[in-house]
C-alpha cells in the first residue's frame, strides 16, 4: 500500500500545510536528507492546540495533538517531495512537550506522532526519537515536533 492509501484508509486527509509563524522555512533539503521545521497541532482551519500537560491536558488528549501534529509533519513532506513514497524513511522526530514540572509522560504523548509515522509509513516509518519537556511552546501548544526524513529518488 502507498502511503496515501494508509492515510485514506485511516480515515485521513491531509491538511493544507501550516505557514511558519517567523523568518524560517518548513522544509530543507540538504542531499538525501529533508528537516522538517517543527510543526504543532493545528487543524485545517487554523485552530491550536494549547495548554500544559500535567495542569489539565490529560495524556489521551496530548497524544491526540500529538497525532494531529505527525499529520502536519506528513503534509510538509508532501510538499517537500510531490510524493511521499519518495520517503525512504523517518530518520529521527524530537517531540517537545509543553508541561508542568512535575509531569514525566513525555514520551507516552510523542507515540501520538510516532504511531502515525508508523502506520503510514510501515517499517520506513520506525525512527530515532526524543521526547522532552519544555516549561513553554509557541503560542502556549502542548507539542511540537520536528523531523528529519531520508529521501528516496
Amino acid at each position: 500500500m502507498t502511503p496515501y492509501e494508509r492515510l485514506a484508509e485511516l480515515g485521513l486527509e491531509l491538511p493544507p500545510v501550516p505557514a511558519p509563524v517567523a523568518n524560517f522555512t518548513n522544509w530543507v533539503r540538504e542531499g538525501d536528507l529533508v528537516f522538517i521545521s517543527g510543526q504543532g497541532p493545528i487543524e485545517p482551519d487554523g485552530t491550536r492546540h494549547t495548554g500544559k500537560l500535567g495542569a489539565g491536558v490529560d495524556i489521551e488528549a496530548g497524544y491526540a495533538h500529538a497525532r494531529l501534529t505527525g499529520l502536519n509533519l506528513i503534509a510538509v513532506m508532501h510538499e517537500a517531495l510531490g510524493d511521499l513514497s519518495r520517503v525512504k524513511r523517518v530518520v529521527k522526530l524530537l517531540g517537545m512537550v509543553n508541561a508542568t514540572p512535575d509531569f514525566v509522560e513525555h514520551p507516552k504523548v510523542v507515540n501520538g506522532c510516532s504511531d502515525l509515522m508508523v502506520a503510514v509509513f510501515g517499517k520506513k516509518g520506525i525512527h530515532a526519537r526524543s521526547a522532552v519537556g519544555f516549561s513553554s511552546l509557541p503560542f502556549g501548544i502542548t507539542v511540537e515536533i520536528e523531523a528529519v526524513i531520508a529521501v528516496e529518488d
